[in-house]
């Protein structure tokens, strides 16, 4: 009764338990908290850009914040005239539906009131009606996210006078190391990240424009922001096209075939070759991490959680390999790859 090792498996499992249901109940705050956060980290380069050319800090962050204002003013302007897009030409895809039905049911001679349950308009309204739904809960959480990256950025300037002001000269400075060090990785990570979802899309973008599928723009940026989930988000952003290209097409599903092929080659090439090339082996993660990872935040928090899955777990990964007592958990969490063999 005096031994606490098989006290503290337990204890880490409850403490994860209560954990997970305080970062549930709280998602409101942690989401845009997370997503300041990295958003932090990404616009730290140019916070520093800034600082070497000795603009004050205020400035910089004003002008940082602007910038990103901006982008987020010019996305806005972007999903407006996609959604006006669709429904100037959901007509024609309601009566090719139903053309597209009646001849599936003549071919496999199926009773002609099969399809009579399924009102295409009303399914697909439906869904409209929820993705607006979800994309007014996504505005009301981006305030909240520019509220705590202001914060954020002000105090960014500061953190390292802090440090040196708070602590010994020589633990100031392997706190400062260490921090550079997180701040460099995650920054370099989420960099390449970026170039490597815009380039997918731009190449999603290149292929659909060029066979003439509808809406390229719009499953190029769907392919973007879907490639930040691993494995799932590259399947998903590759279905939407292919059955656009399908009723379009119909009923040549050759097309439709060809469009698939080289959207996978696309999410392959990219994700699978260029990627870990540029990342480096020693970001990589496991693919059970990555799994779990996904399964766990998706859980926690929808698909914003799937969308900062890979991001958090790149993150702890990095913050364990820099502190040498929490380093075998970075060790077991990366892919293996850079672990020298036995002799």
């Amino acid at each position: 009764m005096n031994d606490n090792r098989y006290m503290i498996p337990f204890l880490a499992i409850i403490a994860l338990i209560l954990v997970g249901a305080v970062l549930k109940q709280a998602q409101v705050v942690v989401v845009p908290l997370i997503i300041a956060w990295l958003l932090s980290y990404m616009l730290a380069p140019v916070i520093n850009f800034m600082a070497r050319r000795r603009i004050p800090p205020g400035l910089s962050v004003f002008l940082t914040l602007f910038l990103l204002l901006t982008a987020c003013y010019l996305a806005g302007i972007f999903i407006y005239a996609r959604a006006t897009g669709f429904i100037e030409v959901y007509p024609k895809y309601v009566d090719r539906l139903t053309e597209i039905g009646t001849d599936l049911m003549a071919r496999f001679k199926l009773p002609e009131n099969s399809l009579d349950g399924i009102n295409w308009p009303q399914e697909v309204g439906k869904r409209l009606v929820t993705v607006t739904g979800s994309f007014v809960g996504f505005l009301s959480n981006l305030l909240m996210v520019f509220f705590f990256l202001v914060f954020m950025l002000i105090g960014k300037p500061y953190a390292q006078r802090k440090i040196q002001h708070a602590f010994p000269k020589h633990q100031s400075k392997r706190i400062t190391e260490v921090t550079q060090s997180i701040t460099g990785q995650i920054s370099r990570y989420l960099s390449i990240k970026m170039m490597i979802s815009a380039v997918t899309g731009f190449l999603v973008w290149a292929l659909l424009a060029a066979t003439g599928v509808d809406f390229p723009v719009t499953w190029a940026v769907l392919a973007f922001l879907l490639n930040f989930i691993p494995m799932v988000g590259s399947i998903v952003a590759t279905i939407p096209p292919v059955l656009i290209a399908f009723v379009e097409c119909y009923p040549n599903g050759w097309a439709a075939g060809g469009i698939l092929i080289g959207l996978l080659l696309i999410q392959q090439i990219m994700g699978s070759f260029l990627e870990p090339k540029l990342t480096g082996e020693s970001l990589n993660l496991s693919p059970v991490v990555i799994l779990l990872s996904l399964i766990f935040w998706g859980w926690l928090w929808g698909i914003i959680g799937a969308l900062l899955s890979v991001p958090i777990a790149v993150a702890i990964k990095i913050v364990c390999e820099n502190f040498e007592a929490l380093k075998p958990i970075s060790i077991l969490m990366g892919a293996g790859k850079s672990c020298p063999k036995e002799a």
